[in-house]
């Protein structure tokens, strides 16, 4: 099966349609707190929302919720598409780099903040925002917390803060087009993810991942995160992206060893 097309994301839905397990959104994570084993499906919108359309359809005939993050820049915030997206009854966040936009500047990055965050509240009720990586800019996204709480907006989650630091946590991220990519993997990470025996097997591929679910006694909470830009039946575009991410993962192997340094 070749990865990362629409048919494998099918396969990995139907895989987790068939474990039984539960399958919330963040929002509904966040409100109920619910205990034991469970799967999130977040979506980073960065690019191409047209492919975050295609993985919400197929999500919704199997009668799944996903969560989906867009940006505000203008390859990830097409309204129509956000709109339908809601329809389909899936959460929508803000996708949050307002301190890299702005530089370091967190009283601009606050501003640009709320204008944006009540941008997306037209189109959903947004109770969560998740920080964009950022991978060029020397600046954390998630530091403009350490200055303001996005409690007083409302917001009741973010997956890094409120999620991720838990060590029950087991994290799957499509990161560099492979879910074994820390190597190219700047700031979308869970520090302390707790890992099953089978976990610590190499999962490379969706085929790894699905046959990790297949096959594991899950008993803690399991997110899964996409890039849907990277997933497509088009042979072209798989082709394009395929290789626009190999020329990404090469510079952010040599972002992360600079900044080892």
């Amino acid at each position: 099966m070749r990865d990362f097309t629409l048919h494998a994301y099918q396969q990995l839905l139907e895989t987790l349609k068939a474990k039984q397990l539960p399958i919330y959104t963040f929002e509904e994570v966040c409100k109920n707190k619910p205990s034991g084993a469970y799967i999130v499906l977040r979506h980073d919108v960065d690019a191409k929302p047209e492919n975050s359309l295609q993985t919400a359809k197929l999500e919704a005939a199997l009668n799944i919720k996903a969560t989906y993050y867009f940006r505000i820049v203008k390859q990830s915030n097409q309204p129509e598409i956000i709109r339908e997206i809601a329809f389909m009854r899936h959460e929508i966040g803000y996708h949050y780099e307002d301190l890299s936009i702005c530089n370091g500047n967190a009283e601009k990055a606050i501003r640009n903040f709320k204008e944006n965050l009540n941008y997306f509240r037209q189109f959903y009720p947004v109770k969560t925002i998740c920080m964009h990586g950022s991978p060029r800019s020397h600046f954390d996204n998630r530091n403009l917390w350490q200055h303001y709480s996005y409690r007083e907006m409302g917001i009741i989650g973010e997956p890094y803060l409120d999620f991720l630091l838990q060590n029950k946590v087991i994290y799957f991220t499509d990161t560099g087009r492979c879910w074994d990519g820390e190597k190219y993997n700047i700031r979308d990470k869970a520090e302390k993810t707790m890992a099953s025996p089978l976990s610590r097997k190499k999962i490379h591929s969706t085929v790894d991942l699905i046959e990790w679910i297949k096959q594991t006694d899950i008993r803690q909470p399991v997110m899964i995160t996409t890039h849907p830009q990277r997933w497509t039946n088009h042979a072209e575009n798989w082709m394009k992206e395929y290789v626009l991410q190999s020329c990404k993962n090469v510079v952010k192997r040599f972002l992360i060893a600079c900044r080892k340094e």
